[in-house]
Parts: structure tokens; sequence; C-alpha cells
């Protein structure tokens, strides 16, 4: 609990039997984390028999693979169910360290803001912590023109590491966004749309083999759908459009 609000914290989880027991072991070591809601989307390892081992968490498993999205909404809409006012989604990778956990909900507990985000970019830990140079170099190009038609200031809008208040769930319709990789993005420019400002933490990543990422077909149609989101909104925001994506 962090000022009688129940934190909960969410993993999206797909074929994670290699990082997940580490990166478990590090966000309960965060003694204000009430709950660890971790849905499988359908691995193919050991994943589930791994969470089954945890104390204090609750595991949900996809029959099927559904995409990154999906697990996503199942992850938020179980942790509405169980009564989480500060909820933080952190991929079971390893990438981030939980250790921001107590900021980033300290951040939203003292209602200063209702989305904080863990930055790799912030103090310039992307590259040290080995992101590719071709996906640095997008991940600035594409921040930049989202930033123009958002209208908002951000570091980067591609970090798995989120923290959200019981609030910004229950008003952002996430049951429209996509299923797969750009729900992360659709997600923060509803965020935006609906007025809520949005903070930053910086974070250390690593980058290893046994860490998480999309490939280059896949990354290539990731940043079109963060580029056509950005687009969906500026023509909804000047009223020539409607979109479900922003009512």
């Amino acid at each position: 609990m962090y000022r009688g609000k129940k934190v909960i914290a969410v993993m999206p989880a797909y074929n994670a039997a290699n990082t997940l027991q580490r990166t478990y072991d590090e966000v309960a070591a965060q003694e204000i984390v009430d709950l660890v809601i971790i849905v499988d989307d359908g691995s193919r390892d050991d994943t589930v028999a791994i969470a089954k081992t945890f104390p204090n968490t609750r595991i949900f498993t996809h029959a099927k693979n559904l995409g990154y999205g999906a697990n996503q909404k199942t992850c938020y809409r179980l942790a509405l169910e169980e009564g989480g006012d500060i909820i933080i989604m952190i991929h079971p990778d390893y990438q981030y360290t939980p250790k921001l956990i107590p900021a980033m909900v300290s951040l939203i507990g003292n209602e200063l803001y209702h989305c904080v985000l863990g930055s790799r970019i912030l103090g310039g830990y992307a590259l040290k912590g080995g992101m590719p140079v071709w996906k640095y170099i997008a991940n600035r190009f594409l921040t930049f023109i989202e930033n123009i038609a958002l209208g908002a200031k951000l570091s980067e809008y591609h970090t798995g590491y989120r923290a959200f208040s019981r609030e910004i769930l229950e008003k952002v319709p996430l049951a429209v966004n996509s299923n797969d990789f750009v729900f992360d993005n659709q997600m923060l420019a509803q965020i935006i749309w609906f007025s809520y400002t949005i903070a930053e933490v910086s974070c250390p990543t690593k980058y290893f083999a046994e860490a998480s990422s999309i490939n280059l077909p896949r990354s290539i149609i990731y940043g079109w759908g963060c580029l056509c989101t950005a687009l969906i909104f500026r023509l909804a925001k000047m009223k020539i459009i409607r979109s479900k994506l922003f009512p």
C-alpha cells in the first residue's frame, strides 16, 4: 500500500521463463507492491510453471497467443478487478529495473500525476544499456514526430515500463486499441487526448540475449502504426475525422 492506495504490478508475459524469476524477485522486494499479476499469452516454455511458484501472485493464461496489446488489456482488467489504485506495468524480461517502482508509485500516490513512464532516453541510458543504434534512431525519429502531432514533450513513447492511476485505466477506451505492439503507443496518445500530463523518470535498461525484442519487420509495422496513430490524433483534434481511439 502507498498512502492507503493498493499497488499492483502487472507483467504481460510471453516465453519469459529465463528472466521471470529475476524480475519477480526484484518486484517483490519493493515492499509497497500488494499483488503481482502475471498474464501469460500462450507461452511455449515454462513461464506458467515458474509463475505458479511465486507467492502473492495472480496468474492468468490465454489459451493461445493473442498479442502484446491483448495481453495488456487482460492485465489492466484484472488489476481493476483486484481493486488496484496504482498499477505498474513492467515487462518480465528484466530489461527494466523494478527498483524504480517506489519512485513511480509516489508520483501517482501523491496525486501529482496519473501516468508515469520509465524513460530509457533520459540520462542517456539507452545506448549505454545496449540498445541497437538503429532502434535508437527510430525511437528518436518517431518521438519527434509524435511530440509535434500530439502537442507533448516526452523523451520517448516506446518504453515498456509504465505506471497508471485507476482513474486513467477506467477512462481510456483500451478495448478499441490494437492487440499488437502499437497498443502501447495508442494508449499514450489517448492519455494525452484526455488532457492528462505524463511524468517521466530516468530508467537504466539492459539489452541482452534473453531480453525480449521485436525484429526489424515487426519494428517497421510498429513504427508505421505509431505514425498512423499520430496522424489520426491530429486529424481528430482538428475535427476533420472521428475516431473510436479518440472519442
